[in-house]
């Protein structure tokens, strides 16, 4: 199959190595560099495309590849409040996009168990819930849209929980979660240099706590899923979210 990037950083790079390694061709590679060869023409040279830039480029690399009528895998995150929009205009123009907070093959099974176990959790209101994410410095949204997938999976289960709340933490700077509310789940962000990212749901008591944890120990697991997603994506039409692609039955 061949693949376009849209994002040649780090994750890109990983990408284009996990790609090659699965008998796939790189056709394209667009960065800051070389934007003048983000073409309708180029794009078409691609079965798919996977983008992973930054939340303020995004919205407009899904344009040029609906323009160009090609698949795109989405991993950027930071842009969805358009969810609606970009849905509507796919499915207006019989395009495909799949798109995922995090593509990661351990962390979407962290989802499906993490629905599953707030769920459970209505049994025992004298728990209350919080999320705690942390991720490197350079990490530019907050929180992290893998952790809105795990508090939205929360909220969506726990009766008792009605939205999230975000609180960053940096060095040197504690955030205060004074104010969060009885029916609200806090998704308290940590920004740490170097950090892949870590995921925790913590259900606490006065006579315990139970801790859900996901550890990245690199990016190679979200470039895997996003590769994979690309090859899920390939022939399909539609608007995708990468629950469809796992698909868990449990």
């Amino acid at each position: 199959m061949n693949i376009a990037l849209l994002g040649y950083g780090k994750m890109g790079k990983i990408i284009e190595k996990i790609a090659t390694d699965r008998k796939h061709t790189i056709v394209l590679k667009i960065d800051y560099n070389n934007l003048h060869e983000l073409t309708t023409e180029n794009l078409r040279k691609a079965d798919a495309i996977i983008e992973f830039t930054t939340p303020g480029s995004v919205l407009s690399n899904i344009q040029h590849c609906f323009d160009a009528d090609v698949p795109i895998v989405i991993g950027t995150t930071g842009w969805y409040e358009h969810l609606d929009e970009v849905k509507k205009n796919c499915k207006k123009g019989n395009h495909t996009l799949l798109y995922a907070s995090n593509f990661s093959v351990g962390v979407n099974i962290f989802f499906h168990i993490n629905r599953k176990l707030a769920k459970l959790m209505n049994n025992y209101p004298y728990y209350d819930v919080q999320v705690e994410e942390i991720h490197h410095t350079q990490k530019l949204d907050s929180p992290s849209g893998t952790a809105i997938t795990i508090a939205e999976g929360v909220i969506e289960n726990l009766d008792s929980k009605k939205e999230w709340v975000n609180v960053l933490t940096t060095e040197g700077n504690d955030a205060d979660d004074s104010s969060i509310k009885n029916d609200q789940v806090l998704i308290e962000s940590f920004r740490i240099d170097s950090v892949p990212g870590t995921h925790t749901v913590i259900y606490d008591s006065e006579v315990d706590s139970i801790e859900f944890k996901h550890t990245a120990h690199n990016r190679n697991g979200f470039a895997l899923g996003a590769v994979l997603a690309a090859e899920w994506v390939h022939g399909k039409k539609g608007f995708f979210s990468v629950e469809q692609m796992f698909d868990f039955d449990i």
